[in-house]
């Protein structure tokens, strides 16, 4: 059997540290309090950390790659702006630092279906639950 690696007190609070920036990066951005997504540099330049030891450790302590942390995120904003109807797409897409079509093409991939037809579900579902 295959020795599972020990994880440290500094570890856990490294991978701790970085889900909690990134989630706060990723609000500033929904929100328009910043216009570009920080990249792996920048969170690790937060944890006065090594840009290669902040992916080492979070991939050591999840199983994950930042990336997975970033994409899951970004979708969960984009899910809740569609879902609030207020923006159109293009513009949803322009302030998560997406090109409309590259945000279609990201959405697609993570959900199996387009930004439109996500928010035309809820919008059903939302109808559906009114008249019940």
């Amino acid at each position: 059997m295959e020795a599972l690696p020990k994880i440290s007190v500094r570890q856990r609070q490294i991978r701790t540290e970085f889900l909690k920036e990134l989630d706060k990066h990723i609000l500033d951005v929904a929100t328009g309090r910043v216009e570009t997504m920080f990249e792996i540099k920048e969170f690790a330049n937060l944890l006065h950390i090594h840009p290669r030891h902040l992916t080492n450790t979070v991939k050591l302590t999840t199983g994950k790659h930042p990336c997975f942390y970033f994409e899951e995120r970004i979708l969960a904003a984009a899910k809740q702006m569609l879902s609030e109807n207020k923006m159109s797409i293009a513009q949803i897409a322009t302030l998560l630092t997406y090109d409309p079509s590259n945000f279609t093409k990201f959405f697609k991939r993570y959900t199996g279906q387009t930004p439109k037809q996500f928010r035309e579900e809820v919008v059903r579902e939302k109808a559906e639950n009114l008249t019940i």
